[in-house]
């Protein structure tokens, strides 16, 4: 069936008359024009390509770009060193930045995404995104907006990075550009990065980023009201707005070119709101004419913004009608011809070629052994953290309360002092805003270390590690790196303080996240080991961490009794990646945890050893990856295995600990003793449904005995 945004501009076109005497064209002249509509054609060329490839069975699920090649206008306004973080909708951006720096094959590359090909050049089949290191374009597969908070991050490290004298890929005055549509400006992810980036400006803080709204009225059905962009973004202060009409490519262009320049000038964020149509569905087989109206479908038609520009050509003398449909018949040649080669393209062959840009590298970095005067979890952390900031002058220390206060338990004390307000600085209460600076942060060069209050906060901003953090290396064969630490004070036991906003004890959100590193450490050594491990993980192979501090050991120091400090130790050392530690050499009963677990299950070890029962303890240390090789070996040594976790009974560790021995084939023993699937509550009432020492001693008796 004809495509009728096809068929309807080749009839419109054709008609198009010139007129008496043509008006010339003004800036940038009738060259830049055609190059321009160009860009324009390639885009539509290959949405009407990825609908053939589809029917062929060939290509799969994509968002076209029709209706919103204006944004050709926004590439040709900036410079093509400046990152831009695009909507899925860019097509027309694309091309035009690819022709600013001569070499490529865009349109090649495009297809190649179209058809899930290996060879194509950022994701490798992986998806189809719009990105390329040459040309600064950061793959994104964002849908709703979830890459603000990153075009922040990436606008904040340009200015922190100079101040530092920390060199990035991009220039000292580069802009920083994030596209998205009006119905993620509704999302709370876009919501809160604006909201940011103009908080950022109010504390005369620069910020030289430029938010791009491309207004089609409507989000996959449901419609924008009308005017709702301008009134939510159109006065706000500190941000400043521009208006164009995404469908006229002079005027689209003559406003970009404002907005860029403002920002380049000012270093403050503004709003270009480029109004534009949606054609040929939102999406796959969308079918429009089941939630729109005939009227509307030809209203956006006749606002097609290739035939807009088509008419300025003709007006302006530039082109006549009939080359006009010559350039649009000959870029649908040349595409077809390229997707005809890219359909038959080889394509991912096995899981282990899926999962390539997952595998770690090796960490080579040597340290010191664990040396000095015993010190406390919280101290441990803290001297390690100094210890970084003096060694490595691109790692910066963030979060809220991280600087003035050092932390709501002293962990960062004196770090501001130390290192200075450029490197260690307090953000707004906003964890997704957190995040999105170290998004930013790792792009640039820089090595984040973040910093987010409590695990329960964590999961207002999940989907900035799982979307964005985790798959950028996916997303791009390895091409971006992403490295980030972040700290995240978690866990419960702190005697009923707080509740479950401050004792919290769920990590199933990150446990099923591809290729990132949990670390779980108990005592103060490994707490310093694990943590130099995690940043040189980021610093040297681009990794994600996330690295999980028990709240309630900070400033623990006894182990069995008190003033034994039997939980003070040397800070120092470091710990390798998914290999756990093993306490005692008991032949009757090994216990695995990890955590404020390794505390419970030392201390209720002690009181089973006084029975008689002979335990050793593995503490696992890493809950990702988990140490297989080493739970298996402690597991086989004494055939029963008890596994005491402090996370829920369901989606807790103790589900993966259990699987693992499974799957290596282990026939002795095993039993788990676990929290409860509750929340916590406040006060002594946590007890009941958290973890204890007794409840370790009573789990372990009954695997030994067989009893229920």
């Amino acid at each position: 069936m004809p495509e009728p945004a096809d068929v309807h501009f080749l009839e419109r076109a054709a008609a198009l008359r010139p007129p008496a005497a043509p008006v010339p064209p003004g800036p940038p002249g009738g060259e830049r024009l055609l190059e321009l509509f160009d860009a324009q054609l390639g885009s539509r060329h290959l949405d009407l390509a990825a609908r053939w490839l589809r029917s062929e069975g060939s290509g799969f699920y994509t968002i076209g770009s029709s209706g919103h090649e204006g944004n050709a206008a926004v590439a040709a306004a900036l410079r093509p060193d400046d990152p831009a973080l695009l909507h899925y909708r860019s097509g027309a951006f694309f091309l035009e930045r690819a022709r600013q720096v001569p070499g490529g094959e865009p349109l090649r590359d495009v297809l190649l995404g179209l058809v899930a090909a290996a060879e194509e050049p950022i994701a490798g089949g992986r998806h189809k995104v719009f990105g390329s290191h040459r040309l600064h374009v950061i793959p994104q597969t964002s849908t709703i907006a979830s890459h603000l908070p990153r075009a922040l991050g990436v606008a904040f490290a340009i200015e922190r990075a100079a101040r530092l004298s920390v060199e990035t890929p991009w220039p000292r005055d580069a802009v920083a550009v994030c596209s998205f549509g009006d119905a993620s400006a509704n999302h709370s992810t876009a919501t809160g990065a604006i909201n940011a980036a103009v908080n950022t400006g109010f504390q005369g803080l620069p910020l030289p980023l430029l938010f791009v709204c491309e207004d089609n009225g409507i989000g996959i059905s449901v419609r924008t009201p009308p005017g709702w962009i301008h009134a939510a973004y159109g006065s706000r202060p500190g941000l400043a707005y521009f208006q164009a009409d995404g469908c006229d490519l002079a005027d689209a262009l003559a406003v970009a070119s404002q907005a860029a320049g403002w920002v380049r000038e000012h270093r403050r964020p503004a709003f270009l709101h480029l109004r534009t149509v949606r054609l040929m569905g939102h999406a796959g087989s969308d079918v429009e004419a089941s939630y729109r109206a005939p009227a509307e479908l030809a209203a956006d038609l006749d606002r097609d913004p290739l035939l807009r520009t088509a008419r300025l050509l003709v007006d302006t003398g530039v082109a006549a009608p009939d080359e006009i449909v010559e350039r649009y018949e000959a870029k649908r040649a040349e595409v077809m011809a390229l997707a005809g080669k890219a359909a038959g393209a080889r394509r991912l062959s096995s899981a282990a070629e899926v999962m390539a840009p997952l595998r770690p590298a090796a960490t080579t970095r040597d340290a010191a052994p664990p040396s000095g005067e015993p010190v406390t979890f919280a101290q441990a952390v803290n001297r390690t953290l100094g210890d970084l900031l003096g060694e490595r002058p691109g790692l910066v220390v963030f979060g809220e309360d991280v600087a003035r206060k050092g932390g709501v338990y002293g962990v960062t004390r004196g770090l501001l002092k130390r290192a200075g307000a450029a490197r260690v600085f307090d953000t707004i209460l906003d964890e997704q805003s957190i995040l999105g600076l170290a998004l930013g942060f790792g792009l640039a060069g820089m090595l984040p270390v973040a910093e987010i209050q409590y695990l329960a906060y964590l999961h207002n901003a999940a989907d900035q590690i799982r979307g964005e953090a985790a798959t950028m290396g996916f997303f791009s064969s390895g091409r971006y790196r992403n490295p980030m630490v972040v700290r995240v004070p978690g866990y419960a036991y702190q005697k009923g303080f707080g509740g479950h906003f401050h004792n919290d004890n769920a990590v199933a959100a990150l446990r099923d996240i591809p290729g990132l590193v949990i670390a779980s450490p108990a005592r103060p050594d490994d707490a310093a080991g694990m943590l130099r491990a995690c940043v040189d993980a980021a610093e040297e192979d681009g990794r994600v961490c996330v690295f999980l501090e028990p709240i309630a050991l900070y400033h623990a120091r006894d182990l069995h009794d008190d003033g034994d400090d039997g939980w003070l130790a040397p800070s120092g050392g470091l710990v390798p990646i998914g290999r756990a530690r093993t306490y005692g050499e008991g032949r009757d009963l090994t216990i695995v945890t990890f955590a404020n677990g390794l505390r419970m299950s030392l201390r209720a070890a002690r009181r089973l050893e006084a029975r008689g029962v002979r335990c050793r303890v593995l503490d696992l240390r890493w809950l990702a990856p988990l140490p297989d090789g080493d739970l298996l070996r402690e597991a086989r040594a004494t055939g029963a295995v008890l596994i005491a976790d402090e996370t829920r009974r369901t989606g807790g560790v103790s589900e993966a600990v259990l699987t693992a021995l499974a799957d290596a084939g282990f026939q002795g023993r095993t039993a788990r003793v676990t929290s409860e699937d509750s929340f916590i509550p406040l006060g002594d009432a946590a007890q009941h449904v958290l973890l204890s020492e007794e409840a370790i001693e009573e789990a372990a008796g009954r695997l030994l005995t067989g009893s229920r």
